[in-house]
Order: C-alpha cells, then structure tokens, then sequence
C-alpha cells in the first residue's frame, strides 16, 4: 500500500479492509467447496466465519460511504473509529488464521489432500498481508 493518500488515508485503508474481508469471506466458501468430506463442526465454523466475515465487511462499507459523504472532512473522532475498526478487522483476520492453522492440523480430510494444505496456506499468507497493511497503519497512530 503507498502512503501518499494524505488526508485521503483513511479511505484507502478503509478501501483495503473491504477488499481483504470480502476475500476471507469467499476463502470460507473455497475451503468448504475444496474439502467437501471436512468434518461437520469445521464446516459449521467456516459457516460462522463466512458471517462474521461478512459483518465486518458491511460495517467497513459503512464507513467508506461516511468518509466519502464528509468530503475530505474526516472528524477526528471519526478517524478513531476508523482505526478502532480496522484494529478489529486486523485480529478477526488473526483469529482465522489460527482457526486455518488448526484445520490443517487437526482435520483429517486436509491432512490427507495436498491441495488443500496449498490453499489453506496461501489464504493464510493473504489474511498475513492485509494484516501487514493494518499493522502499518495503526502504527503510525
């Protein structure tokens, strides 16, 4: 991500949360589809992750829609919620890596199908790079 998008930066990380929660909610989808002998309570929890996933999402939506109605005129409170928001976004993303890493270790269907420890292991490196993204952002607070 640049960081030229002066007072436009919280747009552009807002556009950056959008595009990775969207994505985390379709790798729900993917795993499912890509494992389709997965244990039912696994099942169950990437259902749960789809709409948790999708939540998080709307609510980033949200506030790309604020931002923009404000044209330019991010309040700082605003601002805050902004950051407090994608400090969410940033530990759901966490949360279901480590829910990934589990599944790779503990279901028996991916232990044994190399394709799915493929993917499950690019989608947790997509979920670590918006991670990456959010980090560098919140630390510059």
């Amino acid at each position: 991500m640049q960081f030229y998008y002066g007072h436009q930066m919280p747009l552009r990380v807002l556009d950056e949360a959008e595009f990775w929660k969207h994505q985390e909610e379709e790798h729900t989808v993917v795993i499912r589809e890509l494992v389709p002998n997965l244990e039912q309570n696994y099942v169950q929890a990437l259902a749960q992750w789809e709409k948790d996933f999708a939540v998080a999402h709307q609510q980033v939506v949200r506030y790309i829609e604020t931002v923009n109605r404000s044209k330019g005129q991010v309040t700082t409170k605003l601002y805050q919620d902004i950051m407090q928001l994608v400090s969410f976004c940033l530990s759901q993303s966490q949360q279901f890596i480590n829910f990934c890493r589990s599944l790779m270790e503990e279901s028996e269907p991916i232990r044994n199908n190399p394709t799915a420890k493929v993917v499950l292991n690019h989608i947790i490196v997509e979920s670590e790079y918006f991670i990456g993204v959010a980090q560098t952002i919140l630390y510059q607070c």
